[in-house]
């Protein structure tokens, strides 16, 4: 069947019970964690760990795999070590650069879809000029051809941009669209590289476009890494069969697991950023907010940042780190020539449910 336009797409196809339970729970769970996460003061807390976890997950989908260890210790250098450490890095800088174009403006343009394809794939090649794109399975078939034409290619992006806007109206539930809107854009895969990737992105920038979230804190890869074949049997069976109903439901259900998860990721950073504020602040005289913020921003923190962060000396900053090591707030590493100051109970606490680390 291949390429399926959405405005031929009936609403009242996804009012079945089994689409309507599944968004009730994924509206309920999404809802909460938009609530629990404002209720960091901090925010960028959230932004700065979360966005790395859903980086990570979704370079996995795409086989580019690292450890939490790499990507936390890495996170701030632009010499980062290794080419997927170095992917995962990009996804993360690309997904912050689309939330603050779609923050700062509340639509979610072509132009912030070719800038978040730029950023990950560190190219200006924009949408596909030239035919030869084909989907293969893991025996090399082509399973399927995605539109060949750079116009059809164009025209068919500019209609998925409509369809973001609700233009013309479809009315259906913000989530179901999320789910028609991800189909659409992996089946016209504008790009020559990337698609999977910026798709992924495109999802939570579009909740965060919709008021669903105020910042793009639930990291649906995750699921998908778990439910792989699932994944791409169900794109495929709305190519092949026709079967939308299959496909959003595995969306929404998406929605669900991982807003659940993520509702109590959040609730736990925020009982151990108390219990960490309420330790410093009782047993040393360098406490200070900043100090808190850059110990939850950066699991593995290093002088250099609280020198740059605190706005403190090199040797005051040493004195700092290395009092809460020795105490047992931070675990002291040394990498390469590098010492690290490991939070390690916020690091632990952000690999729950890593299906790499329980494998």
């Amino acid at each position: 069947m291949g390429l399926l336009p959405l405005q031929r797409l009936r609403p009242e196809r996804f009012d079945a019970t089994p689409i309507l339970r599944r968004l009730n729970v994924a509206s309920r769970h999404l809802a909460e964690l938009k609530g629990v996460a404002a209720s960091i003061p901090n925010q960028d807390i959230l932004i700065s760990t979360l966005t790395l976890q859903e980086a990570r997950d979704s370079s996995a989908i795409e086989n580019i795999v690292t450890t939490q260890d790499d990507v936390y210790r890495e996170e701030d250098r632009a010499d980062a070590a290794g080419i997927a450490v170095k992917e995962v890095l990009r996804y993360r800088q690309a997904l912050r650069a689309g939330y603050a174009q779609v923050r700062d403006s509340g639509l979610l343009t072509l132009n912030t879809i070719l800038g978040v394809q730029e950023q990950l794939e560190c190219n200006q090649a924009g949408f596909r000029k030239l035919p030869g794109t084909a989907l293969r399975d893991i025996a090399g078939r082509v399973v399927y051809e995605p539109p060949q034409d750079a116009t059809e290619v164009a025209r068919l992006m500019g209609e998925l941009e409509r369809f973001i806007h609700d233009d013309p109206p479809f009315a259906v539930d913000p989530l179901v669209r999320m789910a028609l809107i991800h189909h659409q854009f992996e089946s016209i895969h504008p790009f020559y590289d990337g698609n999977g990737r910026t798709g992924r992105i495109l999802n939570v920038l579009y909740l965060v476009k919709e008021g669903l979230l105020d910042i793009p804190v639930l990291y649906l890869s995750r699921h998908i890494v778990r439910t792989k074949p699932a994944y791409y049997q169900r794109l495929q069976a709305v190519r092949d069969e026709d079967a939308w109903e299959d496909w959003v439901i595995y969306m929404l259900d998406a929605v669900a697991n991982t807003a659940a998860e993520t509702v109590e990721t959040v609730r736990a950073i925020r009982d151990l950023l108390q219990a960490t504020k309420q330790r410093i602040r009782t047993d040393y005289k360098f406490y200070s907010q900043d100090l808190i913020n850059n110990l939850f921003n950066h699991p593995y923190t290093r002088v250099e940042f609280v020198q740059r962060e605190l706005g403190v000396s090199r040797v005051t900053a040493t004195r700092y780190l290395d009092l809460l090591a020795a105490d047992g707030l931070l675990e002291k590493r040394r990498v390469g020539r590098n010492n690290y100051y490991v939070n390690r109970s916020l690091f632990e606490l952000l690999s729950r449910g890593d299906v790499r680390a329980s494998a």
